[in-house]
């Protein structure tokens, strides 16, 4: 099978660890007989300091004309970089804003594992932690708060800020759809998380979901409210298998998820289209501090190449070849610094960006 990616390494960290995650999927594509052809673009404050924007047409064009994208990491140091003095339109993540948009892009996944190697690293009771945790947020990408009417004037001599609140039913709907169809793959369970007690959009949502569910007979569907769904992560995260939920409580439910895992540089994701198109990219940032050092950990791109292979190629053979190709440098003890800090007692190896995709790449077999 021949996979045509588009590959945006981005800013900071971005290229060197992009590096690592094509050099695992070639390793895939040699075991399992694939054929891999890549083009990279610029997107973010590279593609700013070489044609004065964040996303050029020449690259929305090549992500189009691509079976999947593999992104790096997008931006740089707000205090001190000069893309943070343009103005919000021209900076390095509306490059995201404007590509999700592009591409229609409305589906987010976020998983949140707990590596049972790295449970020292987890922040939540040893109970709890014990339990060990494998959900996915799926969080609705392009409505919401985030792209509704904005505006700022004076109301009777003082500034009145306006964010507008719109969901229709049928963006409700193609999330849900995703929503049930990730669970028939995973353990078939879905919570549509909302705020159906305070908001007609949230009850719109939840009349949406319900009637989804429907269709979905073998999946099991359950409502929480967000504020219990957030006290829920840090209690008992064991229950979660797919969480539903809108743009911003999947904004912050998903990063509440990704740091009871103990590490961000394990966590990858997805945004997806109606079709078997997606994005696939890291969930931390560019780190521009570490940049070119070597010491980036490439896990969750790795990981968002793998997700890469599940959901836009349905390759699910070798995307499990490498998740457990991660699970095993885990258990032989391979640590890049940021795990390295949470890795208590002996029988670590303290790794590079470079050594860890090495190590990765050795362990990939065909299952």
């Amino acid at each position: 099978m021949k996979l045509n990616i588009t590959c945006i390494p981005g800013d900071g960290i971005g290229p060197e660890i992009v590096a690592q995650a094509k050099k695992v999927l070639d390793k895939v594509a040699e075991v399992y007989g694939h054929e891999m052809e890549y083009k990279d673009v610029l997107m973010g404050g590279c593609s700013i300091d070489a044609y004065g924007v964040p996303l050029t047409q020449e690259t929305i064009d090549a992500a189009k004309s691509a079976d999947a994208v593999l992104m790096g990491s997008i931006g740089g140091n707000t205090s001190t970089s000069p893309w943070y003095k343009l103005e919000p339109s021209k900076r390095p993540e509306a490059g995201l804003l404007g590509i999700r948009k592009a591409l229609n892009l409305f589906a987010n996944l976020r998983p949140a594992y707990l590596y049972p190697q790295l449970s020292e690293a987890c922040p939540l009771k040893e109970e709890a932690a014990a339990k060990g945790f494998d959900m996915l947020i799926m969080r609705e990408l392009t409505g919401g708060l985030y792209f509704g009417e904005r505006f700022t004037k004076e109301v009777d001599g003082e500034m009145v800020a306006t964010d507008t609140l719109v969901y229709k039913e049928s963006e409700i709907r193609r999330i849900a759809i995703k929503a049930f169809e990730v669970a028939r793959k995973r353990r078939k369970s879905v919570i549509s998380v909302d705020k159906a007690n305070v908001l007609d959009s949230s009850r719109l949502w939840r009349k949406v979901v319900e009637e989804v569910a429907k269709d979905y007979p073998d999946v099991t569907l359950e409502h929480m409210l967000v504020d219990n769904c957030a006290m829920q992560l840090v209690r008992e995260p064991s229950q979660f298998d797919v969480v539903l939920t809108e743009n911003m409580f999947g904004d912050i439910l998903s990063d509440e998820a990704s740091m009871i895992t103990g590490s961000i540089g394990m966590l990858p994701s997805a945004s997806l289209n109606d079709t078997s198109f997606g994005l696939y990219e890291p969930s931390h940032g560019s780190a521009p501090d570490i940049a070119g050092k070597d010491i980036a950990n490439p896990i969750a791109t790795i990981l968002s190449a793998a997700m890469m292979l599940r959901y836009s190629f349905n390759l699910d053979k070798e995307a499990d070849s490498i998740e457990n190709a991660v699970r095993k440098v885990l258990e032989d003890g391979f640590r890049t610094v940021d795990l390295m800090q949470t890795s208590k007692g002996e029988g670590f190896t303290q790794v590079g960006c470079k050594a860890m995709g090495d190590a990765i790449v050795e362990r990939i077999v065909n299952l």
